[in-house]
């Protein structure tokens, strides 16, 4: 692609400068002042559902690099200590449920369904129904509009959604062959026949198969599609760099006001120290962030392991509802769940750009414009890709040419964008993301005192969610 790229640099709250690309337009990004004032806005946007639905309020746990404190649990304890939490927090009681919803990507086998085994371990009712979805890192995202759909049938009234992922102990499996050999042994009625298979193996069937984050359509890892993405769209080494010391900053410096409420700390068997903050969180430097060596494409690539999402272990949970039955259940809602749309587009070439395809869509669909949102919480699973995404959503070329639009979105003021940090420093276990995206929405538009927040993903296989939240009138930051 050839793109014509005007640079342009701002200065964010945190003291960490980064530049912004736009091509096809000579127009800089704006920064707002770092304050927030209370807006009224006249615009509102009317439920579609009949039903009023609203995110009560959600919890997870701490997110934890893999390898480290989590490591010798399983995914089901993680999601366990979620739900529990949840309902700790909401003082709902378990019987209320009517249906849970969990997401995760990289399944333990003895616990497929990990919807429905970590609400028996948490001590829900087995006759209440869960399953489980998977949608890459939009998972529990997913599981929340399944949520929002099942209310707005009148199949239910509510719902728990959730997502776990465990990186520490992943499935590894057997060569095919091996696995083939040892499926016909098991048939076999004959110790002739167990050895006449035995004959036929090859010291090569036992190098087992390592999974990777790999495109099945493609071969490519999603490390390689940001490198690629980020060449194309003219973004620095030194940029992503910078932007991932603004997430880790951010990030530290709402841990420090104590903003993320919704962590619930988790005492681990073996670990002596209670666990009650995410441990990816680095403020490191610029001239430490410079030291590293590209982790993709070597030598010359711009992707590190500084400015990229690491492999992490959590779980998260979120209660969401009728507006009539949370008033019944004396629940205060924290914000309505107003609209959604996902997308997809070309896994190749277009895989994590699932944001700029998104945006438009919901802001369309709710009839609102760029300047209506007040909170924007966008997952950062490289800084490449959010910049690339800033710049295709900035780029009157990139939505003629890709998305049939006429002109640009446009982009977010970047003082409302992702305050809190995001995955590149908070963590990112790949089905749980989607649950602390909008539990940070809803949390920042009451502290921010904002009307409407903007969640955005992209996702494994080219695909992307947009979810469209409003504050509620008797939200509350806690």
């Amino acid at each position: 692609m050839a793109y014509y790229i005007a640079r342009n640099l701002v200065k964010v709250h945190t003291g960490v400068n980064f530049s912004q690309l736009n091509y096809g337009s000579a127009r800089c990004i704006t920064t707002a002042k770092a304050t927030w004032a209370p807006r009224e806005s006249k615009k509102s946007v009317a439920d579609k559902t009949g039903k009023n639905i609203v995110f009560v309020d959600a919890v997870r746990t701490p997110f934890l690099v893999s390898g480290t404190d989590y490591s010798k649990l399983i995914a089901n304890d993680l999601a366990r200590h979620a739900l529990l939490s949840l309902l700790r927090k909401t003082g709902v009681d378990k019987e209320i449920i009517d249906y849970i919803i969990y997401g995760t990507v990289i399944q333990e086998v003895r616990t497929s369904n990990i919807g429905r085994e970590a609400a028996l371990s948490a001590g829900f009712s087995d006759k209440t129904p869960a399953h489980t979805v998977t949608m890459a890192c939009i998972s529990s995202n997913q599981s929340i509009t399944t949520g929002i759909g099942l209310i707005a049938a009148g199949a239910y009234e509510v719902v728990v959604a959730g997502g776990v992922e465990f990186m520490s102990d992943i499935p590894i499996r057997l060569s095919r062959k091996l696995r083939s050999i040892l499926l016909k042994s098991n048939k076999a009625k004959t110790i002739g026949q167990k050895l006449q298979l035995l004959t036929t193996m090859r010291p090569s069937y036992l190098i087992p198969e390592l999974p990777a984050v790999a495109e099945f359509s493609s071969g490519e890892t999603m490390g390689h599609s940001a490198d690629r993405l980020a060449a194309s769209f003219g973004i620095s080494r030194k940029e992503q760099d910078e932007y991932a010391l603004r997430s880790h900053t951010l990030a530290q410096q709402a841990y420090d006001k104590g903003y993320l409420t919704d962590i619930v700390p988790m005492k681990v068997p073996g670990v002596t120290k209670t666990i009650a903050k995410d441990n990816g969180v680095r403020v490191s430097s610029p001239e430490q962030l410079q030291k590293l060596k590209p982790a993709f494409v070597k030598p010359h690539g711009t992707v590190t392991p500084a400015n990229s999402s690491f492999l992490t272990d959590g779980a998260s949970a979120c209660l969401i509802t009728t507006e009539a039955k949370a008033k019944e259940l004396g629940l205060k809602p924290k914000a309505y769940l107003r609209d959604f749309v996902y997308v997809s587009q070309d896994p190749k070439d277009q895989l994590l750009l699932g944001p700029a395809y998104a945006v438009p869509k919901v802001l369309e669909k709710s009839g609102l414009q760029l300047s209506d949102i007040d909170v924007w919480e966008v997952h950062e699973a490289f800084a490449g890709q959010i910049l690339s995404n800033l710049k295709a959503m900035d780029s009157d070329f990139f939505a003629q040419k890709y998305m049939g639009r006429s002109s640009k979105v446009g982009v977010p003021d970047i003082n409302k964008f992702n305050t809190w940090g995001g995955s590149l420093s908070i963590g990112h276990p790949f089905a749980a993301t989607g649950v602390r995206l909008t539990a940070h929405a809803a949390n920042r538009l009451i502290r921010e005192d904002g009307k409407f927040a903007l969640i955005a993903a992209c996702a494994a296989g080219g695909q992307g969610v947009g979810m469209l939240v409003e504050r509620h009138p008797d939200g509350h930051p806690n």
